[in-house]
């Protein structure tokens, strides 16, 4: 089945889903799909079922009586009965779509979406499933039904495979949709070619797709348009981006008191990166900060990355760039904002916006590109992890005892330790890094024990380089050197 023209990107999750519903074999197969909202899952599960034969169910915050109840009156929609079908019991419902991939020359698609509203309202749908897809069952034996169950609470779709759940081992499809690749952000917003704009914008929306729509199809007219942009689509109280951030946490199930996670959210939005450091923030003992981050880890608010030298140095950066900017812009000066004061509190906090936002932000997308689209050429092999760092300082001189390095490339070798392939720094400044940036980065390579030679060095660029430091590049082997234009297009 050929990708819909109308779904824009996501050829290896289309390629995914189309092989899963394809599938030759017998029996009924089950799979599921999840990501966190407005990521485009229901969209892709509409084109599907359009392509492959079948129907898509949308569960509602309802009573379990009223879900049941239109999803009787969309199965009889779908299957043009003569008679309306009215299914007393979910047992019934199951049973009723597995057999629709009964005495078909095709399998069928039945796909479930936001599932965690309808098992909220019946815990026992999980092991209703479970018990019709078992091996001896009707549903193997003679159903070619592919069922998928989508869902935007990433928790409560991963916890359908984990431990003992009762549908642990019974779907041969997990499909994690996540947000566009910052490559990928560009091309959907228009702005191939102009790549500061696209990296400023990414800094501060991301890559969910919906949030073009959620801007009114405006997209940033270049740099000198993108500071209005922001006022009349971020900053601007009567659109749907200005409470956004707000919105990604309150969606999340199970969290009655945002209070905490707010806490925790905005500890490390100012920079607050480590458990200690948070747990200082909001002077509260470590331990009590350990349920508020595992529950914004499991919805893929945050994520926390170790040290590439030390496995027990954690630290947590937002994974959501509108959280972030949420955080940092909005609550902030929410009154203020309020009042329609937009472009005057963007101009006062430039600074903070800078080195809160657009610094980390350009420092994980050099990340992204050391591990997503750099060549071996560039690296000297293949990339396995790129991981921050924290070195200390063997010069007594040195006014800074530990030295950041902001990224780490490493190889896994069979039966070896990791490898370091290269090192590299991320500069988000007005003007081209020098010669001196390449001199701070060989020393902190000399601070590193054990290293093989020939590590690359990599410098990355927001505004270029100086003639000295290319110069000292095309003399080198082992020096890469990746500006803007190498970032979105180059490896």
């Amino acid at each position: 089945m050929d990708k819909p023209a109308v779904l824009f990107d996501r050829d290896a999750e289309w390629a995914d889903l189309t092989r899963f519903v394809r599938n030759a074999s017998s029996g009924a197969q089950l799979g599921l799909v999840y990501g966190r909202r407005r990521q485009g899952k229901t969209l892709m599960l509409e084109l599907l079922a359009e392509s492959a034969g079948g129907f898509l169910f949308t569960g509602v915050e309802q009573a379990d009586a009223q879900n049941l109840a239109d999803l009787s009156a969309a199965f009889t929609r779908n299957t043009g009965a003569a008679y309306p079908v009215r299914f007393d019991t979910w047992a019934q419902a199951v049973d009723a779509l597995l057999r629709l991939g009964e005495d078909t020359p095709t399998p069928p698609l039945v796909a479930l979406d936001e599932f965690p509203y309808l098992a909220a309202q019946n815990p026992a749908l999980p092991s209703i499933i479970q018990n019709a897809l078992s091996p001896r069952g009707r549903a193997r034996q003679r159903s070619r039904t592919r069922l998928v169950l989508c869902g935007s609470a990433l928790s409560a779709m991963r916890g359908l495979l984990s431990g003992s759940a009762p549908l642990r081992g019974r779907a041969t499809l997990d499909l994690l949709v996540p947000p566009f690749d910052y490559r990928d952000a560009a091309a959907f917003w228009g702005l191939h070619g102009q790549w500061d704009t696209a990296l400023r914008l990414n800094a501060l929306v991301g890559g969910t797709p919906a949030y073009l729509d959620f801007c009114g199809g405006d997209t940033p007219q270049g740099p000198d348009d993108f500071d209005a942009w922001v006022v009349r689509n971020l900053l601007n109280p009567a659109s749907a981006m200005f409470r956004e951030g707000r919105i990604l946490l309150a969606e999340e199930p199970g969290i009655a008191d945002p209070a905490p996670y707010y806490a925790v959210l905005a500890a490390i939005a100012r920079g607050r990166t480590r458990r200690g450091e948070i747990a200082a923030e909001l002077e509260k003992a470590q331990g009590a900060i350990h349920h508020p981050l595992t529950v914004l880890a499991e919805a893929d608010l945050i994520e926390g990355q170790d040290d590439a030298f030390r496995a027990k140095r954690t630290t947590f950066t937002l994974a959501e760039p509108i959280l972030r900017f949420h955080q940092l812009v909005v609550r902030p000066h929410e009154t203020r904002l309020g009042l329609r004061r937009g472009a005057q509190v963007w101009h006062e906090i430039a600074d903070t916006v800078a080195s809160r936002i657009y610094g980390p932000h350009f420092e994980h997308v050099a990340r992204r590109w050391a591990l997503a689209h750099a060549d071996t050429e560039s690296l000297g092999g293949h990339a396995s992890r790129v991981q921050r760092a924290v070195v200390q300082c063997r010069d007594t001189t040195c006014p800074q005892p530990h030295h950041e390095i902001d990224l780490v490339v490493t190889e896994a070798r069979p039966g070896e330790a990791n490898a370091v392939l290269a090192i590299g720094e991320a500069k988000w400044r007005a003007r081209p890094v020098g010669i001196g940036e390449l001199e701070r980065l060989s020393h902190l390579r000399d601070l590193i024990p054990d290293l093989p030679a020939g590590v690359r060095l990599l410098v990355f660029s927001r505004n270029g380089f100086t003639p000295q430091l290319r110069e000292a590049s095309a003399t080198a082997e082992n020096i890469e050197l990746v500006d803007l234009e190498r970032l979105y297009t180059g490896s």
